[in-house]
């Protein structure tokens, strides 16, 4: 497995000589990392006019759990990431962010920022995924509790991004278990999801909308993620719509692969409503044999599932070509989106560390390539 890999050289020639996956997808006749296949998919079309920004490229802590902070900083250090996504609570955990403690001390919290700061990275967004509306009353308080107290670290902070889930509540007052309801027949599932959105769904985040605004913070970037209820574009301007302009998105495209979305249409109409507030950099990989007989709703996470998985998350350039991810990222530039391209590695092939160094290899590369300095 290429668990142990190590990039050694950072030339493109050893990295496709590396990348093993890659070559076998050139060899199947489709585009490799970068070349001629590259720039014959993607194209020679300079960015539009005034559309270059050296967009930060960064890394979500959570695919280091048992790394130490200064540790981890100097890794991303050593490979140039030039932000960070920092998890908060919820999913995400808080391994490397003591929130209650650096709350309570603000001298704390200068010292754990200065560490990002003495190494030229900077902490833009915080990430507290939970479910603020599940059923069980106790879940649902600590994941609200989690975000209130995630709005007053980015206070304090001066970072103006939050992530987080919509979350998902039961189909009924009386169910203790979330239910996520996508299809509205028979009728009392039509029934259902109106309850949950009228209910529960647009009444917390109004609230939370409210709380973060007291705060200075307007950008709620909300996953779009199955299981609940925002988990396409559709539902996130649905909720936008509702809330206010607090909410966007997070554009994950892992999430929207699987549903067939396009991913440059997807950035161009959510950017163009100036709706997408962060992005997730993660790659899905398709397993046709596997998709023709089974649907795309067959998702798998572990290496051992994947002889019967239609699809599974892979890391940036390993599910779609880096010409694909050019147009991309070409796209977010040309809308005006202002966050950063934060790897996010859930890869079941490639390890945390190996999968995040491969990924900003790809967007460095392509990155350079479209502000011309490649």
């Amino acid at each position: 497995m290429d668990r142990g890999f190590v990039i050694a050289s950072r030339s493109r020639r050893s990295f496709l000589a590396a990348s093993g996956g890659l070559i076998a997808a050139a060899a199947a006749g489709k585009p490799s990392a970068f070349g001629a296949e590259s720039e014959q998919e993607s194209g020679s079309r300079p960015l539009a006019p005034g559309a270059a920004r050296k967009v930060p490229i960064g890394v979500f802590d959570p695919a280091f759990p048992d790394m130490p902070l200064d540790q981890m900083i100097e890794k991303f250090a050593g490979w140039g990431v030039e932000a960070v996504e920092i998890g908060t609570g919820g999913y995400p955990g808080s391994k490397h962010c003591p929130v209650e403690e650096l709350l309570a001390d603000p001298a704390k919290l200068r010292a754990w920022n200065k560490k990002f700061e003495d190494r030229n990275i900077r902490v833009m967004t915080l990430s507290c995924h939970g479910n603020p509306v599940h059923p069980d009353a106790k879940i649902a308080e600590r994941d609200r509790q989690t975000f209130q107290r995630t709005v007053l670290l980015a206070e304090r902070l001066g970072v103006g991004v939050i992530v987080g889930f919509s979350g998902c509540p039961g189909g009924s007052p009386t169910d203790t278990m979330p239910n996520w309801v996508t299809y509205r027949w028979p009728p009392e599932y039509a029934q259902m999801q109106d309850w949950q959105w009228n209910e529960k769904v647009i009444p917390h985040w109004k609230q939370a909308a409210k709380f973060a605004r007291e705060h200075g913070i307007h950008k709620i970037a909300l996953e779009m993620h199955p299981n609940f209820v925002v988990y396409n574009p559709r539902t996130l301007l649905k909720l936008r719509e509702a809330v206010g302009e607090e909410i966007g998105a997070n554009c994950d495209l892992s999430h929207l692969f699987w549903q067939q979305c396009d991913a440059v249409e997807v950035i161009h109409m959510l950017g163009k409503q100036d709706a997408i507030f962060h992005a997730h950099m993660k790659d899905t990989t398709f397993y046709k044999e596997n998709v023709d007989r089974y649907g795309v709703l067959n998702f798998a996470f572990e290496t051992k599932d994947l002889p019967l998985a239609s699809e599974t998350f892979r890391a940036v350039g390993y599910g779609h070509s880096a010409g694909t991810w050019k147009e991309i990222m070409r796209e977010y530039m040309e809308v005006g989106y202002q966050g950063m391209f934060s790897v996010e590695n859930e890869d079941p092939i490639l390890s945390g560390e190996v999968g995040v160094e491969r990924a900003l290899y790809v967007l460095k590369n392509v990155r350079s390539e479209l502000l011309g300095k490649g």
